[in-house]
Parts: C-alpha cells; sequence; structure tokens
C-alpha cells in the first residue's frame, strides 16, 4: 500500500514552507527551529516528497523548496533514513521526473544525483537503467527531465561511472548520449554534449573508444542555431585539444577558422568558451606551427574583445568616479593567504629578468568572474610569450588607433593590450617606449577612473624597463603621478595604484631612498582615507617598501613618520581579526628594515605575537580533546606571528634577548616545531634560527631536546620545511661549536641524501625571487657541520663533495660561504683521501671566491699546494689539462698553480 500523509501533518508542513519564504529574520529562526523538531519523525521527509512530487496545486515555488530542504536532509542524515522511506523517496523521483513544470524536473533531478552521490550508486542499481531508458520517451519533458538528472550525475560521479565497481555503465550511456546529438530540441542536444563532456578529461575508455564518432558529431553541431548547443561544442573542442590533440591535428585548420568565428559569437558565453581554446592552443607545442598562419586574423579579434562590455561598465559602476567615502561590503573582501617565511641566503644570483607576476592580469576583481576580457588579455599573454616579437606586427598598427582614440572604452581597451604583451614582446617593444611611457603615464590623469586603473597595471608591467633608464627620464614623473594615484578620490584606482607602486618597489629598490619622505607622505596619508580593502594592499606596498629600501628606512624623521599610524592599527585589530595577517607581515619587512629603530615599538608586538600562539596552540589542544565541542583553529594566525617574531629577531638582533628571556617562547617553539601542519613547523625552524643567531643563550639549554625534532624534519618532500630546518641546524652548530658533536650522526646522513638528490626544486628560496643552486643551504649546514665537528663529519667527505662544489660556486662570498669553506678545508685535512677523485670540482669551487678572508686563502693555498706536490709536475700538467681556460687563468693569478 502506498504511504499517504496525515492531512493535519501535510497542513503543517506547508505552513512552514510558506513561512519559509518570509524574508523577516525571526520568523527564519522559528522555521530553523521548527525543522529541527519535525526531522525527529522518519517520515517527515515523505511528507517533503510528497509536496515535491504529487501536491500539484501547490504552486512552484512552495514544490521546490519541499525538495530542496530534503536534498539538505539527504546531505545531512541520508544514512539514518529508514528503508522504507528512503524507498518511497526514490520511487517517487523516478515517477515524476517528466513533471510538466522545468523547476520541479530540475529539482527532482538535484535530489536524484544527491542520493547517488551518498554512496548510493551502488545501492539503486535500477537508477542509471531507467533513467536511460526514459531517454527513449515521446514525452518531450520525461526525456528532458531524465537527461537533466543524468547530466548531473554524470558531473558529481563522473570516476564512479568509469571504474569497475558499477560494472562500466559508461559502454552503454556514451553510444546512447551520442545518439541524442540529433535529436530535434536544442535543449536535450545540449544535455547531450554536457553529459559525454564531463568525461573528456578523465579520457574515459568507453569515450576514448567512441573518439571519432564524438568528433564528427561535434562538427555536425557546429553550426547549431542554439547558443547553449555552440557553448558546449567550443567546451568540447578545448578539452579535446588537451587530452585528444592528436585526433584534432587532421582538422586543426578548420577548427581554427570555426573558433574565430565563435570567439565573435553574438552570445558572450559562447565567445567566451571559444576563446578559452587560444588559452590552451598556446599552451601545446604545436601552436606556433598552426597559429602563425592565422595570427592576422585572431589578433584583431582577441584586441576587441578586451573592451569592456555595456554590462561590465554598470556592473563595474564605471560612471561614478568618486567613491573613496563608501564603505566597503564584506564579501568585495578575497581571503588572504600568508606565505610562510622562507630562509634566504643573502646576496645569491641576481634576480631573473621578467616579473613573476604575470598572473594576476587586469585589475577587476570586482568582476572575478571570468570573462570574455580578461579571457582575451590572458589569451593575448600566453600568445605574446609564444610568438614573442613575432606578434607585434599584427598589433603595433592597431596599437596606435586604440590608444589615442576618443572614446574612454576603445582607449582603455588599447592600455590592457599594451600591458598584456609586456612581458612576450618586451624586447621588441623597447624602441617604441621612450614614448609610449610618457603617453601612459599622462594617462594617469585621465578623467575616467578605469582608464587611470588600467594604466597603473600597464605602467607596472614595464617598471623593470621604467627602472633601467636614467631616473629623471621615466622613474620621477612615474613616481610622482603613481603617488597621486595612491590618493585617487575612486576605489578601484588607489587600489591599482597600490599594486602598481609595489611592483615599481621591487624593481627600483634603493633608487626611491632619494624620495622616501615623499612617498612616506603619501602613504600615511592614506592611512586616513582607504576603506577596508585597500588598507589590505596598503600594507602591502608599505611592507613592500622597507624590503626594497632596508635599513635606508632607519631615519628619525621616517620612523616618526611611518610607526604612530601603523601601532594605531596594530592596537585597533582584535586578536581574531584576519586584518592582522597583512598588518603583521607589513611589520615584519619594517622591523627587519629598521633595526634597531624599531626598538621602542617591539615590547608590545612581541607580546601580542607570543599570545597569538599560545591561544592559536590552546584552541588546537581543546579542538583535538573534544572535536565536538570546540572549532578547529585558524592556524594562520600562529604562522603569520611566529614570522614577525622571526622579523624581529632579525632586525633586532641582540636587543630580542630580554623580550626572550621574559616570555615562554623556547617552550611554545617546542609545541610549533611538532605541529601537524607543515607550515606551522616551516616557521618555526625560521624563528629557530633567528633565535639561535640573536640570543643563543636561551637556545642553548633547549637543544637536547630541539636536535632530535630537526633531524626527523630533514625530509625533501617537504621542501620548505626541510630548507628552514636545515638552516636552523647549521645556525646551531655555528654557536654550539665542537659541543655539537653528539648531535652530528643524528642529522648528517639525512643532509648527504638531500644534498645528493637529483635536481632539487630550483627554487629552495621561494619568497625572493632569486634563483639558488639546488642545495645551497644543505651545502652550508654540511659545511659548517665539518667546521665545528671535522672528525665525525670528514670520514663521509667522498660521499657529498661533489655536489658541494657544484652547490657552492654559485654562490656570491658571504658569512655562511666562509664558514662552510672553513668546514671543507678542516675536513679534508683529516680525509685528504675522500676529495682525489673529485678534486677539479674543489679547484672550481675555490676558484668561485672573489676576494676570501686572507686566513681562507691561506688553506685553499696549502690545499692546491699540497695536491699538487702529492702527484708531481707531470700528473698536476695533465690534470690541469682539463680545466676550462677562465679556471686555469684564475687559479694561477691566485693561487700560483
Amino acid at each position: 500500500m502506498d504511504w499517504q500523509p496525515d492531512e493535519q501533518g501535510l497542513q503543517q508542513v506547508l505552513q512552514l514552507l510558506k513561512d519559509s519564504q518570509s524574508p523577516n529574520t525571526a520568523t527564519q529562526r522559528i522555521v530553523q527551529d521548527k525543522l529541527k523538531q519535525l526531522n525527529q519523525f522518519p517520515d517527515f521527509n515523505n511528507y517533503l516528497i510528497f509536496v515535491l512530487t504529487r501536491l500539484k496545486s501547490e504552486d512552484e515555488p512552495t514544490r521546490s523548496l519541499s525538495g530542496l530542504i530534503l536534498k539538505n536532509n539527504v546531505k545531512a542524515h541520508y544514512q539514518s533514513f529508514p528503508p522504507p522511506v528512503a524507498d518511497f523517496i526514490k520511487q517517487e523521483c523516478l515517477n515524476n521526473i517528466g513533471d510538466a513544470s522545468s523547476l520541479i524536473r530540475a529539482t527532482i533531478g538535484i535530489l536524484i544525483t544527491t542520493i547517488a552521490s551518498k554512496g548510493e550508486l551502488q545501492m539503486w542499481p535500477e537508477l542509471l537503467p531507467q533513467l536511460c531508458n526514459l531517454l527513449n520517451s515521446e514525452d518531450y519533458n520525461t526525456c528532458e527531465g531524465a537527461f537533466g538528472a543524468l547530466q548531473k550525475i554524470c558531473e558529481d560521479s563522473s570516476e564512479l561511472l568509469d571504474s569497475d565497481a558499477l560494472n562500466r555503465p559508461l559502454n552503454i550511456m556514451i553510444p546512447k548520449f551520442l545518439q541524442f546529438f540529433k535529436h530535434c530540441s536544442p535543449k536535450i542536444r545540449s544535455h547531450a554534449i554536457a553529459c559525454v563532456n564531463q568525461f573528456i578529461m578523465d579520457r574515459a575508455q568507453a569515450l576514448m573508444d567512441n573518439i571519432d564518432t564524438f568528433i564528427e558529431h561535434l562538427f555536425a553541431l557546429a553550426v547549431d542555431d542554439d547558443p547553449e548547443v555552440r557553448k558546449n561544442v567550443c567546451r568540447a573542442l578545448v578539452m579535446l585539444l588537451e587530452v585528444r590533440i592528436d585526433r584534432l591535428i587532421p582538422h586543426m585548420h578548420s577548427i581554427i577558422q570555426y573558433m574565430l568565428q565563435r570567439t565573435q559569437d553574438h552570445d558572450e558565453n559562447v565567445a567566451l568558451e571559444a576563446c578559452e581554446f587560444w588559452l590552451t592552443l598556446a599552451e601545446q607545442p604545436i601552436c606556433k606551427e598552426v597559429l602563425a598562419s592565422h595570427l592576422v586574423q585572431l589578433i584583431p579579434i582577441l584586441v576587441n574583445g578586451m573592451k569592456y562590455s555595456e554590462i561590465d561598465i554598470i556592473l563595474l559602476k564605471g560612471d561614478v568616479e568618486e567613491d573613496e567615502a563608501v564603505p566597503d561590503s564584506e564579501q568585495d573582501i578575497k581571503p588572504r593567504f600568508h606565505k610562510s617565511r622562507t630562509v634566504t641566503l643573502p646576496h645569491e644570483a641576481e634576480r631573473p629578468d621578467g616579473s613573476e607576476d604575470a598572473e594576476d592580469d587586469d585589475d577587476d576583481d570586482a568582476l572575478s568572474d571570468w570573462n570574455l576580457r580578461k579571457c582575451s588579455a590572458a589569451a593575448l599573454d600566453v600568445l605574446a610569450n609564444v610568438f614573442r616579437e613575432e606578434l607585434l606586427p599584427h598589433l603595433l598598427p592597431l596599437l596606435k588607433g586604440l590608444l589615442f582614440h576618443p572614446e574612454w572604452v576603445v582607449k582603455e581597451s588599447g592600455i590592457l593590450v599594451l600591458g598584456a604583451i609586456a612581458e612576450g614582446c618586451m624586447q621588441g617593444m623597447v624602441p617604441y617606449l621612450p614614448e609610449l611611457i610618457p603617453h601612459l603615464i599622462q594617462c594617469l590623469s585621465d578623467k575616467k577612473a578605469l582608464v587611470r586603473s588600467i594604466a597603473c597595471w600597464t605602467l607596472s608591467r614595464y617598471a623593470h624597463w621604467v627602472v633601467s633608464q636614467p631616473p629623471d627620464m621615466h622613474l620621477k614623473p612615474l613616481m610622482t603621478e603613481l603617488l597621486k594615484r595612491i590618493l585617487d578620490g575612486n576605489k578601484r584606482v588607489q587600489e591599482a595604484a597600490c599594486s602598481a607602486f609595489a611592483t615599481l618597489e621591487e624593481e627600483a629598490c634603493t633608487e626611491l631612498v632619494p624620495y622616501l619622505s615623499y612617498i612616506l607622505d603619501t602613504l600615511v596619508f592614506a592611512f586616513g582615507k582607504y576603506q577596508h580593502k585597500n588598507l589590505l594592499i596598503l600594507y602591502d606596498a608599505i611592507g613592500t617598501l622597507a624590503d626594497s629600501v632596508g635599513h635606508h628606512l632607519n631615519q628619525p624623521e621616517y620612523i616618526q613618520k611611518l610607526m604612530p599610524p601603523l601601532i594605531q592599527k596594530w592596537n585597533e585589530l582584535k586578536d581574531e581579526d584576519k586584518d592582522l595577517f597583512p598588518l603583521l607581515e607589513c611589520l615584519s619587512s619594517v622591523a627587519t628594515a629598521l633595526q634597531s629603530g624599531f626598538l621602542p615599538y617591539c615590547e608590545p608586538v612581541y607580546q601580542r605575537c607570543v599570545t597569538l600562539v599560545q591561544k592559536t596552540l590552546a584552541q588546537a589542544m581543546m579542538y583535538t580533546q573534544h572535536p565536538e565541542q570546540y572549532e578547529a583553529p585558524d592556524k594562520d594566525f600562529m604562522i603569520v606571528a611566529l614570522d614577525l617574531l622571526s622579523g624581529l629577531a632579525e632586525g633586532l638582533g641582540g636587543h630580542v634577548e630580554q623580550l626572550v628571556a621574559r616570555s615562554n617562547i623556547m617552550t611554545l617553539l617546542f609545541q610549533c616545531m611538532q605541529d601537524s601542519m607543515p607550515e606551522v613547523r616551516q616557521s618555526s625552524f625560521a624563528l629557530l634560527g633567528d633565535l639561535t643567531k640573536a640570543c643563543f643563550i636561551h637556545v642553548k639549554p633547549c637543544i637536547a631536546e630541539f636536535m632530535p625534532i630537526l633531524g626527523t624534519n630533514l625530509n625533501p618532500e617537504f621542501i620548505s620545511v626541510c630548507n628552514n630546518a636545515t638552516w636552523a641546524i647549521g645556525e646551531i652548530c655555528m654557536q654550539m661549536g665542537a659541543e655539537m658533536q653528539p648531535y652530528v650522526q643524528m642529522v648528517l646522513s639525512n643532509l648527504v641524501e638531500i644534498i645528493n638528490r637529483p635536481n632539487t626544486p630550483k627554487t629552495l628560496l621561494e619568497n625572493t625571487g632569486r634563483l639558488t643552486s639546488p642545495s645551497a643551504i644543505p651545502a652550508i649546514t654540511i659545511g659548517r657541520l665539518g667546521y665545528v665537528c671535522p672528525q665525525e663529519v670528514a670520514p663521509m667527505l667522498q660521499q657529498f663533495i661533489r655536489p658541494w662544489c657544484t652547490s657552492l660556486r654559485n654562490i656570491r662570498d658571504n658569512e655562511e660561504k666562509d664558514s662552510a669553506f672553513r668546514g671543507i678545508c678542516m675536513m679534508i685535512g683529516v680525509n685528504p683521501g675522500g676529495v682525489v677523485q673529485d678534486f677539479i670540482f674543489f679547484c672550481d669551487a675555490v676558484a668561485s671566491w672573489v676576494s676570501p678572508k686572507d686566513d681562507l686563502r691561506d688553506m685553499f693555498y696549502k690545499i692546491l699546494h699540497g695536491f699538487k706536490d702529492q702527484v708531481g709536475e707531470e700528473n698536476w700538467q695533465q690534470f690541469s689539462e682539463q680545466f676550462p681556460p677562465l679556471l686555469k687563468e684564475r687559479l694561477a693569478a691566485f693561487y700560483g698553480v
């Protein structure tokens, strides 16, 4: 017998559904409590499905809402539905998937896929066969409803459908879907393509077996009248380009012609899908060869797509010029992620040319939705990187017309084009920059805010070139105008100017020192002016300034300008406020730059950091013990606080000693070093290294406990953790001296293994944008271990001497390198045989020194001459024949060998 509702119960449920559509929050709260009560009754869910599928007298929104509440119940506790209830719901769904209303069909489809993804695909064996069967129905609603449900299942459970768990239903489903590509209804054609599209990226076997039919059918739909169908065809071709380019190559010419058409489709959603094709093609090795002859058509299309649409301008409030007094809505503020501190060696190889932040293309975050403008700009950017100067003949004629166009929308798009090609076409653009840069600087004072903001971004993309010219030429005018824009009346311009200025700071470094007073006046004035979102970007600009000019910031007049507003913000923020992240990062840079100049401010800052670490650890402890009562803490608070403590230790040096003495930081550090989260360990080892340098007196008593933890973290799988632990061990060696002896065996074999790993990633030092040779830090620490305990380390010499030499030859002369080389010389003294086979590498590493200290030079001299005397003149001649000419010259000049 079929389940029937109780009339009174039904009225109660309907009343609840009506109330829950009320905008009043008090009513909403009552509804939530009532729902909780009703969920105690097992057959409450029967009422909900009944209203959705049977109660045709009710209005559609109420019926649909009933289904959505049921969906949430399924999500939350389907496992505890009694079997009769679960069966009733499943049966009702399948019987009513062809409801006359498309809203109800869609709701039932959502309900079906939610049940299916609760592990029920296996437990509901008739689901897929029945839905596939319903596709054959003469009734449009039934066919469309079944397809809608199948599309949602394909989206949610694509992997499971292609697995043995279900006997591979795709073998039947994919050929079935392909038949519907030719259906007379566009809605059904669109569903069919969307279903198959779910299986392209995972290269499902059943699709690979039918790949040629699929591609043929797609071509047949190429000129479909329905935009949704065209969009799905474009999406399919973009994905196939990534996973089955072999199948598209024979047709590439016509596919490109088709995509050129579609990128100009009057339906923006189709155009956007088609535009993705160029982005994907640019990543394929064959891009240059297949696309070169089409650039002449493609470039104008992309450039045209880079104009703001009318909708964009409305959404961006493009006609609002002044909005600086309007507070930000909180959902506009993107969550920020803190990047944990990474230890770097000073003065390493120069920054490689080329900005790393090509990713943050163009600055419309208010439209953070991907759109045709952004996609076209990104495509032009990647194509500029593929074709380089070859792109310019197609672009330059267009650019002139755009950049000087009377209509602001067109002019704005021209400035965006110029910024998009900056990275790829820089060489070819150089001859034009002397006249373009002044024009762009002029655009910074355009009357339209959207023109001013894009000019900020584009200028930042050419900052490297600007800084390479004499400062009065472009740097000074650019800086002057950008600082005015930082105080613009429009929030979007403020944001773009602040970000652009941070890029300029990174490029210009100490070139900015003469203008510091003026720069600080502007940044501090902005503090009083900015709304919430831009304040966060302002912190970044101040932190970057401190990183760029370093100790030049340590002047009483600068400190007087900068510190009061920072400390005022610091005092306003509560411990739970995520705005602390960017402020702490900013203060960390400022403390490192100001050094002793930060002393008057350090006590409250230090105390608060310790408190943040303590609070987070306590919360983590409570959560571990009672996960049902407490929330997991946001460990970013602790990471940022540890990093600021590192900044203080580095900036204040020995002055930090009294602060450490009066706090329990070493106990907290002991816990942080054992945290389950790699970023927490990474930051704690950085702090341990900095405290070791600044006030070893407080670290020393903990060494016996700390060393085993450092040893277990020498795991290159977490490269930054491993790196920071390695660095800390090296710093501890330098303080411990011979007392390091009991701990050598704990760490040595791991370090030797790390230094011998083939191609450790290039960016052991991610945060500076400087490249270092792969294992510089492990090499320095091994050298330091050998410096304090040569007897213990020297026997292993042969196992690490070659990678040791190659990883330190590229490091500039500095203290770390000095201590490491003293260590290697002492180890060679103990075990000269360990270096014989790789002596040429040692010679090369010695020659990398520009000006070693006298006593170190003597050590080198003795080893080189000792080796030469040992093997005899004739053998030495043969041996030194292998040297590259430059090496020969240097060794002869410096060491007379």
